[in-house]
């Protein structure tokens, strides 16, 4: 079957309290997503972001974030007064997620939310099913509290190095407020449990996505330091980045801690077998994202400031996806196959069953064939107009040199009278791919303001971008149904429109 869908952060989506949320716009956009006919709703991770506002940078693997959170929804359920969201200042321009405003006003509403939480089994019972992570998380999340928000790797060095006792004596001090961090991430897992429930019964099924890395300042490392290339004094070893590219010329210095593979391996991949189950009944599908580090990863040394002297070394390779596949054989996996691919991560990707993407922006250079182009798609693939990481086809469009537009406009067939966006568009829907994935500010036809994010830098406007209240029309949707209609891409109808 043939299928289409739109990628689209929750946090783009438009709405009165600063961010998009699991609100009353993520249920519209579900039923544009149903007009449009389209079947797949693709999501950047849901976990809490961090250093740089980034999605891709969260202190849990597991975690909810809880900017999502519906307020409304909770002013229905008596837990807040309108009166209370009225008075806050949540964003100084409606195009924009000013994070610093939520970082400042949402704990603290949440709060008065949980002043008013009176305990039932259905808490009792998210807590004790989800024990695994949960309970380390609220501890994690309430020290850091404690601590002014400071990284674990700077607590004292008991609560640090985890010593028994001073974890126990946490707990006990700080119940309140574990049971607080507890109870947030029992109203987000139930919110997006009805979002989700509501776009599958509409025909929608959601594709998120799984970063390879979690940084130093987590949950994950804090609580098991020994999965991670650490020295003996919790510091890393190496980090991760990736090197030289077409986004940066120094490469791209994450520096996430590197996992201890041999461990993991010991442990038959037990915490990353909980991480995909955990995704598993989050999503429909689950976006892997830089499949390209379970072949061979770039290491590089910590202390450096770039990632120019990073090396490749060996990642856990197929035995890994093996292991993946056994433990969860009927979840649907994407291969995020970008960047420098050589011939053993394709192998690995292909030996895994995995589908991997085609990105049209990568795809047209007059002097080399591409792997890119769309008569190079296989219907084992993903084609994408572009990703959260590339230009707006917009702004990409303008950015091309005249013989790469003119090569890029020939073999489209552009024409000013369809509109060159669309042409590309066009194009990603016509291609052999099973699914095809547009961005939405690609259907807008926005700019450059509306990039997702810049590879490599940090910046005001990286994460931050929102969808106009308005853009949800009948006649987009029409648009896009009817270019999906064309290439059989509609669930259970033949071609036409």
């Amino acid at each position: 079957m043939r299928e289409s869908g739109i990628l689209m952060h929750i946090t783009s989506l438009p709405g009165p309290y600063g961010i998009g949320t699991f609100g009353k716009s993520a249920y519209a956009f579900v039923d544009f997503l149903k007009k449009a006919g389209q079947r797949k709703w693709q999501i950047l991770p849901l976990t809490p972001t961090g250093f740089g506002d980034s999605p891709y940078q969260s202190c849990s693997a597991f975690a909810g974030n809880p900017y999502l959170i519906d307020l409304p929804s909770l002013v229905q359920e008596g837990l807040l007064d309108q009166q209370v969201l009225d008075c806050i200042c949540w964003n100084r321009t409606e195009d924009r997620v000013d994070f610093g405003l939520q970082y400042e006003n949402r704990a603290k509403v949440l709060k008065m939310a949980y002043s008013r939480f009176e305990e039932n089994e259905d808490f009792c019972r998210f807590c004790r099913e989800n024990s695994s992570w949960l309970s380390d998380f609220s501890l994690f999340q309430a020290l850091k509290d404690e601590n002014g928000g400071a990284p674990w790797y700077q607590w004292d060095s008991a609560l640090k190095h985890r010593d028994p006792d001073a974890v126990w004596s946490a707990r006990r001090r700080l119940k309140d407020a574990i049971r607080f961090h507890s109870f947030v991430q029992y109203v987000f897992d139930k919110q997006w449990h009805a979002l989700h429930k509501y776009a599958n019964e509409n025909g929608v099924q959601i594709i998120g996505d799984v970063p390879i890395y979690v940084p130093l300042d987590s949950v994950d490392v804090w609580s098991a330091p020994e999965l991670y290339q650490l020295d003996k004094h919790l510091d890393p070893v190496a980090v991760a980045g990736c090197p030289p590219d077409a986004f940066s010329q120094d490469g791209q210095l994450w520096g996430n801690p590197l996992y201890r593979w041999d461990v993991h391996r010991q442990d038959k991949y037990g915490w990353w077998i909980r991480r995909m189950q955990a995704a598993a009944k989050r999503y429909d599908l689950i976006r892997i994202d830089h499949f390209r580090g379970f072949e061979s990863y770039w290491s590089v040394p910590y202390g450096d400031t770039t990632a120019r002297n990073g090396k490749w070394i060996k990642g856990p390779g197929l035995h890994f996806m093996q292991a993946l596949r056994k433990a969860l054989p009927d979840v649907q996996m994407i291969a995020e196959d970008l960047g420098v691919i050589t011939p053993p991560v394709k192998q690995l990707r292909d030996e895994a069953g995995l589908p991997g993407m085609k990105v049209l922006q990568f795809a047209f250079d007059p002097d080399h064939p591409s792997d890119y182009l769309p008569h190079n798609c296989t219907p084992h693939t993903v084609c994408y107009t572009g990703t959260h990481d590339n230009m707006t086809l917009s702004q990409w469009l303008e950015s091309l040199p005249a013989r790469t537009l003119q090569y890029a406009a020939r073999y489209m067939h552009l024409t000013e009278d369809e509109g060159y966006v669309w042409g590309v568009i066009r194009t990603a829907m016509s291609a052999p791919s099973k699914l095809c994935i547009l961005q939405m500010q690609d259907a807008l036809e926005l700019g450059s303001d509306a990039r997702m994010n810049f590879p490599g830098t940090q910046s005001g406007q990286n994460w931050t971008w929102r969808a106009d209240g308005g853009f949800m029309t009948d006649a987009l949707a029409e648009k896009i149904r009817s270019l999906t209609a064309l290439y059989d891409r509609l669930a259970n109808t033949g071609n036409g429109v």
